[in-house]
């Protein structure tokens, strides 16, 4: 699998995030579209199905870019353009 880059994950988190919260609060034709766009993408993003196991995945994912921090540099590291 082709594990997304750490700030696009937390930016489509970041989008998800807030369309849920706007739902919830002024739940709107507008809102609902918002909020099923950002799932559809973070679903994509981490390879799953169920916006559920997408969230843990991403955690995980997080997670393994921060232990690929403390761990020093990386043999294959790439620089984005």
């Amino acid at each position: 699998m082709i594990h997304p880059a750490e700030k696009e994950l937390r930016a489509v988190l970041a989008r998800f995030a807030d369309a849920r919260i706007e739902h919830d609060v002024r739940p709107s034709g507008r809102t609902s579209r918002a909020l099923e766009d950002a799932t559809y993408t973070l679903c994509v993003m981490t390879g799953e199905q169920a916006v559920e196991q997408a969230l843990r995945t991403a955690d995980a994912l997080l997670a393994r870019c921060g232990a690929d921090r403390k761990g020093g540099p990386r043999e294959n590291a790439t620089l984005a353009a």
